[in-house]
């Protein structure tokens, strides 16, 4: 069947069902931000590809929300279908809630599966369509009675993150969260997002691309932890590559149960969450499916918290510092490397946006302990950097000429950590504009970079210190300047995150922590003209403490050459030029070991002093 034909079937289960409308979100029954195939059902019934969407379906429309990043592709993806775009965001475009207000009858049915929409989201359409007297079905999956060659749940081996890496036993994280449990008087918690459930337990997996986790959930009383895993996935060597001792003659099953883990099967935690009456149930409604939330609600009190798992896990401890400096050397030298190869090689051999996409990755690959990406890499020429969250494919892939800027934003799994890294690199001629663009978005970053603060800011305290420069010539850009990096987990992590404006659905304004990893990457972004953006990784550190408290500052994680022929040294200060040269003189000395003499002659000549 084709969209059109998919939609149909799906109005005709509607219709059986008595619903008025059907909301397919991009989701997976753990609110991952990447979904494995299983679980791109917004994708199934629309044809759009993107990595985030809503879809809502009625008997006489079918309407898809996307944002910025996705306007042309979605055009392109839907052309021919009677799925009509929805751009978020834009004046007069409704939410997908305030359309669904409007369009839904008095009396009428929402349907969805509630696996695949949160508590917190699931509750608010209760709330937003009481007054019409619509109910909600969330108990069936719809588009998985229509889906026939739907692919199975992955079913990737997992393995044991040895504590060489991690720097701290499962036991001891399971004890603290305990600790957790009691500080809220809770006597149970359900806890289903997937790198918090990896972090708990010190395993990991390959379910998700580009999150190297297993598919589970995890319920914890005070006697016992219950770990919902699909068990195939658990009978192989708990320690196959790393090289550590946790799992070492163990399978994977025999490391949990060792440390006191109950295994159940992956689904039958739905059926043992509504056994649980009486309880106080802590849980983050934002953060657990509203199917499983129904489960428990009504027969218990609820205590909705931020997973406790979520700031202890931010705060990265000793050993993972120490581990993560060394994946930022490798992933420095994969880059500083890549960097070599395109300014030797523009304009000599053809290269495209997936081919030095391509050999990118391959240089990464090189590297010791290097496992995957750890996100969709963004390698754009031009214009397409102008998308800043554009992802080249074979239908928008363009050849790199030798003039202008391209840009890549890109980063690595490693059993060292994880890695986010931003460089735009001029690879012809610039104009005076490019120019001027490039040095303020270098001036932001490395200005935010060496900030002092007292503990207690957040990120909205600190985040003028990179938009100041361009706030006085009238610029800005719209996204985050910074966002949390796990350790070998999801590379968007909260509570830590940089920005201005509050953006409740982040949860990333917590207060910044020593310990935390924080990206520092400002921008500027021309539409149809260029898009520059620089990052870096920082570990905030403490500072002197005194009278007024203790005070923190930033260390950078990242060691990569920043291209100075982009860069107008005339618009700099002579603070922006030390700081600079600074850095460049670091990323010599960090990185100048791991390279041949020919590499080596060039990061000197490209790291001098300006």
């Amino acid at each position: 069947m084709d969209v059109n034909g998919r939609i149909e079937s799906l109005r005709a289960l509607m219709r059986e069902a008595g619903m008025d409308a059907y909301l397919v979100p991009t989701a997976d029954f753990h609110e991952s931000e990447y979904v494995g195939e299983h679980f791109k059902c917004r994708q199934f019934i629309t044809g759009f590809t993107g990595s985030a969407g809503i879809a809502v379906i009625t008997m006489d429309q079918a309407r898809l929300w996307v944002d910025g990043r996705y306007f042309v592709q979605a055009a392109a993806e839907i052309a021919g279908s009677q799925v009509e775009m929805m751009k978020m965001g834009h004046p007069g475009v409704p939410t997908p809630e305030e359309y669904l207000e409007e369009v839904l009858p008095e009396g009428g049915c929402l349907g969805f599966d509630g696996r695949v929409v949160n508590a917190r989201s699931g509750k608010e359409l209760e709330e937003r369509l009481e007054d019409k007297g619509v109910s909600i079905v969330c108990d069936q999956d719809l588009i998985g009675r229509i889906w026939e060659d739907r692919p199975a749940l992955s079913a990737r081996p997992a393995w044991v993150l040895d504590e060489k890496f991690c720097g701290r036993s499962a036991l001891d994280k399971i004890a603290f969260l305990r600790g957790q449990m009691k500080k809220f008087h809770a006597t149970a918690h359900l806890l289903t997002t997937l790198d918090d459930i990896g972090w708990l337990l010190n395993i990991r997996g390959d379910d998700i691309r580009f999150n190297p986790v297993p598919l589970a959930y995890v319920m914890v009383t005070m006697e016992k932890l219950y770990l919902f895993i699909n068990p195939e996935i658990l009978e192989h060597p708990a320690d196959p590559a790393c090289g550590g001792a946790a799992g070492a003659g163990k399978t994977v099953r025999q490391y949990l149960e060792g440390i006191g883990v109950t295994i159940r099967p992956y689904n039958s935690m739905y059926e043992m969450a509504g056994e649980l009456s009486g309880e106080k149930v802590l849980l983050e409604t934002g953060r657990i499916n509203y199917a499983l939330y129904r489960q428990v609600e009504g027969k218990n009190k609820i205590v909705d918290r931020m997973n406790p798992t979520a700031l202890e896990k931010a705060v990265k401890n000793e050993t993972e510092i120490a581990n993560e400096k060394k994946a930022h050397i490798k992933d420095g030298v994969a880059m500083t490397k890549f960097i070599y190869w395109m300014k030797k090689n523009i304009g000599r051999i053809p290269m495209d946006e997936l081919s030095v996409q391509a050999r990118l990755e391959g240089l990464r690959a090189e590297q010791e302990g290097y496992l995957e990406p750890s996100f969709a890499t963004i390698s754009a020429y031009g214009p397409h950097a102008a998308m800043c969250h554009y992802s080249s494919s074979p239908a928008t892939n363009v050849p790199i000429e030798p003039k202008g800027l391209y840009l890549v934003d890109s980063g690595g799994h490693y059993y060292e950590g994880s890695t986010d890294i931003t460089r735009t690199i001029a690879v012809g001629p610039l104009t005076a504009e490019e120019k001027e663009h490039f040095t303020l978005v270098l001036m932001s970053m490395l200005r935010l970079g060496h900030v002092k603060f007292l503990y207690g800011c957040r990120g909205l305290s600190i985040d003028y210190a990179a938009r100041e420069v361009m706030w006085s010539r009238g610029l800005n850009f719209e996204h985050g300047t910074g966002h949390g990096v796990s350790y070998l987990g999801s590379v968007h992590e909260r509570p830590n995150g940089i920005r201005f404006k509050t953006v409740p659905e982040r949860q990333d304004d917590g207060i910044l922590e020593a310990g935390m990893i924080t990206s520092d990457e400002p921008g500027v972004y021309i539409e149809g003209s260029h898009g520059i953006r620089t990052e870096n990784l920082l570990l905030c550190v403490k500072d002197e403490k005194n009278a007024y408290g203790q005070f923190l500052k930033f260390e950078f994680l990242t060691y990569v050459p920043i291209d100075r022929e982009a860069i107008d040294k005339s618009l700099m200060t002579d603070r922006d030029i030390e700081l600079l040269n600074t850095y460049h003189e670091q990323v010599y000395e960090k990185i100048s070991p791991y390279l041949d003499e020919e590499e080596k002659a060039w990061l000197w000549e490209v790291t001098r002093g300006i």
